[in-house]
């Protein structure tokens, strides 16, 4: 896809802001909305974004920097899973720590939020204390939100323990959203008033973009991105009645506005600098657009995405009737039809053609590539190997110029690989995944040209769509992300059993 954003602009425009924030203080407390690393979301609504802008606009602030980490002790205790890496909250966790240190920023500690001895959280604290990390325990304050008076006392913010930084800028992030990040801040900014020093509180935005249309197919897709949390994207009446000037954020910084500069003035003691919510956030996003057609068109695709993403969600009873019906509004919003991802009815004209050749109780699965000039590369499943190891075989296939009757794969090796899984793992699936598949490439690759020249185009698969006739597994998913294949599917188990899938 043509690229649409200009990143080194964005950076420029979001870095400049930043100090312009920090100048006025003596230190500013900035909480990160969205993902601070890896954000997919962002590159795929803004084709050109770098996905790693925002961490690598902190490496060059990094002797400037440090990081607070925030996840709620409740996400922790219920095992909450990151949806892209499917991994939970406590292990993401972990895993920023690995990534703040290989980009070379310094991460103060990690705060558990609403901690009430949840056994969960008490192991997770341990591990972190016995890898010498710092952690503070933030408890619910009674009557928070609104009850303003407790929240800025002793009782409130005083009764959590002090975080001791050192640098200008305190990042505040999080696994995800709801985690605490706001409270810690001003939680902070409490005991910064209190000790004499002069702090301050912004945000880094990325969505909803503020000066783009209220029903932009940008703000769109991230309406569509935060279904679960039943984000709606309103225009800031509070940016408007002081500015005339109209401005777009969502319900929950809308509805929490009043009560956090409330609670910033109580803490001050003078007039705060914010008028709006608009006003708190840095976002220049808008200013780093070059194409807003370019634009426009990725986010119709995102919002897409995210409908199958939400209606395969409802099938496995991730998410509520509610969040699948106001999907379905969005999309007829801005009137989308499932067929308008060029790689949906390849696949399902495919699988309904080998329907008609199958026996009865036999179901076959299908997977559609749709490349980077528009080809479309099909695989099915077989008693070998899914449909998503056929696919990615058949696309590198073509990319290297092999015809398609000629074998990568020594059927030696893959049957070795089946016995193992058979016969020394016990496993009941022996129809070989993406994972064992890219494994038996690397091994044929050694010793087969045809084979290497196929392996060298696999980085030739990023930005790939797919579309697959039956959800994935966790394996296979995970593999396609890692190739930065972007997949959908149809919400429809690969089988009847509820186990062996």
């Amino acid at each position: 896809m043509k690229a649409g954003f200009d990143p080194q602009k964005y950076i420029e425009e979001q870095s400049k802001y930043i100090l312009e924030r920090v100048n006025n203080y003596d230190k500013l407390y900035l909480e990160f909305g969205g993902k601070l690393i890896g954000d997919k979301h962002a590159k795929r609504v803004l084709p050109g974004f770098d996905e790693d802008a925002k961490i690598k606009l902190l490496q060059k602030l990094k002797d400037q920097v440090e990081i607070i980490i925030c996840v709620y002790a409740g996400d922790i205790e219920r095992n909450k899973i990151r949806g892209d890496f499917g991994i939970t909250y406590d292990m993401e966790v972990l895993r920023l720590l690995d990534d703040f240190r290989s980009y070379e920023l310094e991460v103060n500690s990690v705060v558990i939020t609403r901690y009430n001895q949840q056994p969960a959280t008490n192991v997770f604290i341990n591990k972190l204390e016995r890898r010498n990390i710092k952690v503070y325990k933030h408890v619910e304050i009674p009557g928070y939100p609104a009850d303003i008076d407790t929240i800025v006392s002793e009782q409130g913010y005083g009764s959590n323990p002090y975080i001791t930084t050192t640098k200008p800028i305190v990042v505040v992030t999080a696994p995800g959203p709801n985690s605490g990040k706001l409270a810690t801040c001003l939680s902070q900014l409490y005991h910064e008033y209190n000790m004499g020093r002069m702090a301050g509180y912004s945000k880094f935005e990325t969505f909803p973009v503020w000066n783009l249309p209220l029903k932009h197919p940008v703000n769109i897709a991230y309406e569509a991105a935060t279904i679960d949390l039943k984000d709606v994207n309103m225009i800031d009446n509070f940016h408007f009645e002081r500015y005339q000037e109209v401005a777009v954020n969502y319900n929950r910084d809308l509805e929490m506005f009043p009560v956090v500069k409330r609670i910033i003035e109580k803490i001050t003691g003078k007039e705060s600098v914010y008028q709006s919510p608009t006003d708190m956030g840095v976002n220049r996003v808008a200013f780093g657009i070059t194409d807003d057609e370019i634009v426009s068109e990725a986010s119709k695709q995102e919002i897409i995405r995210r409908y199958f993403a939400t209606i395969c969600d409802f099938k496995k009873g991730l998410v509520d009737e509610e969040s699948l019906n106001r999907m379905k509004v969005i999309m007829e919003e801005v009137q989308l039809r499932q067929e308008d991802r060029h790689c949906v009815m390849p696949a399902r004209d495919y699988a309904a053609k080998l329907k008609e050749t199958c026996h009865e109780n036999e179901t076959v699965t299908v997977m559609a590539f749709e490349m980077h000039d528009g080809k479309i590369i099909t695989g099915r499943s077989s008693s070998t190997m899914d449909c998503c190891s056929a696919a990615i075989l058949n696309a590198i296939k073509y990319l290297a110029g092999i015809g398609d009757e000629i074998f990568l794969l020594s059927p030696l090796i893959l049957s070795t690989i089946r016995d193992l899984k058979e016969k020394v793992l016990n496993s009941k699936i022996t129809r070989l995944n993406a994972n064992e598949i890219l494994v038996a490439l690397s091994i044929c690759a050694v010793t087969n040209p045809t084979a290497q020249l196929a392996y060298e185009r696999l980085s030739m698969l990023n930005g790939v769509q797919a579309h697959c006739t039956s959800m994935l597994n966790k394996n296979d998913e995970q593999i396609l992300r890692k190739l930065g294949i972007d997949v959908t599917s149809d919400p429809f188990y690969p089988s009847e059993n509820l186990y062996y899938v």
